[in-house]
């Protein structure tokens, strides 16, 4: 007996559009706040896709109060300042070299794969903590976008300045900086040009 083909559900025009085709790096945001419900729902929903061996390395800090925009500020570039500082939400997303240490929890087939981590080090564990963290990064703007936010990323930032200010200790390291909100007045620059698909696929 075989099993039966699954069918997979595909997105409208609407959801495509939300997600890819008309998603923009927003420059203004307007007033209006981020709830603490919303921003759950982006991690509940950022979650869930798939890293390796399931090790789910992404650590997130929301940034909203004005003790934490003046801690960060003054670390991002000075292009990114003006605007970071009235989006409503900043994200730091940063990479967990010890994610190693939930191994039993998120992969409890393999729980052993936890002590060939520690084993490795956080040198030896970087890489793919960096990997699929930039994975989930990717993930977690797509989750921004499907709860209705326009997102700013940026990796215009002293990375080991923000990570020494948010992630004391060496056990993160800050990755990207994204503003998260409603996008404001004049948010979007104008649609620049997209690859191809003669530029960049091949066949074999």
């Amino acid at each position: 007996m075989t099993d039966s083909p699954v069918t997979l559900p595909v997105l409208d025009d609407a959801g495509r559009a939300a997600l890819f085709t008309e998603a923009r790096t927003a420059n203004t945001y307007s007033p209006e706040p981020v709830s603490d419900a919303t921003l759950r729902a982006i991690w509940e929903l950022a979650k869930w896709p798939p890293t390796a061996a399931n090790t789910q390395p992404l650590r997130v800090t929301f940034v909203r109060s004005e003790e934490g925009k003046r801690r960060l500020l003054p670390l991002l570039a000075e292009g990114n300042r003006a605007k970071s500082e009235k989006a409503p939400v900043v994200a730091i997303l940063a990479a967990d070299l010890d994610f190693h240490e939930y191994v039993p929890q998120t992969f409890p087939a393999r729980a052993e794969m936890k002590d060939g981590f520690e084993a490795s080090g956080r040198e030896g564990r970087e890489d793919m903590a960096r990997f699929n963290s930039t994975l989930q990064i990717g993930y977690f703007l797509l989750a921004a976008r499907a709860h209705g936010l326009a997102t700013g990323p940026m990796a215009g930032f002293d990375h080991d300045a923000v990570t020494e200010e948010f992630y004391p200790g060496g056990r993160e390291k800050a990755l990207l900086v994204v503003n998260l909100g409603h996008p404001g007045p004049d948010a979007w620059y104008p649609r620049l040009p997209r690859l191809d698909h003669a530029d960049v696929v091949r066949w074999a």
